[in-house]
């Protein structure tokens, strides 16, 4: 359940990133940046459900989500395809956000 809400979390973010890039970068209307703020807003409270006893350890392991979703976005939202680096980082970083998900932790 934990990757599926970070993966939510991960869309949310960087379509509300987007939002702002689109306005600024791309010259998009200002009103691009009204839905960008609620899906940011949207992110924080996905990221809020998160089991974990730390909200740094969260984010910790929601980088190597994020980063694999942003090169999904670099694909399939903005046509540009994940070379094999990028594709070798993206698996590094899942690995270490597993690890720090999936680690036992004491009492």
């Amino acid at each position: 359940m934990t990757y599926l809400i970070y993966s939510a979390a991960a869309l949310a973010e960087i379509a509300g990133c987007f939002s702002f890039w689109a306005w600024w970068r791309l010259e998009k209307s200002p009103l691009w940046l009204f839905p960008g703020l609620a899906s940011l807003a949207v992110f924080a409270l996905l990221l809020s459900l998160v089991e974990t006893d730390a909200a740094g350890r969260a984010y910790a392991a929601y980088g190597g989500i994020y980063i694999v979703a942003s090169l999904g976005w670099l694909w399939l939202v903005e046509g540009a395809r994940p070379d094999r680096r990028d594709l070798a980082g993206a698996a590094l970083c899942i690995v270490g956000a597993s690890v720090i998900l999936l680690a036992p932790r004491g009492a």
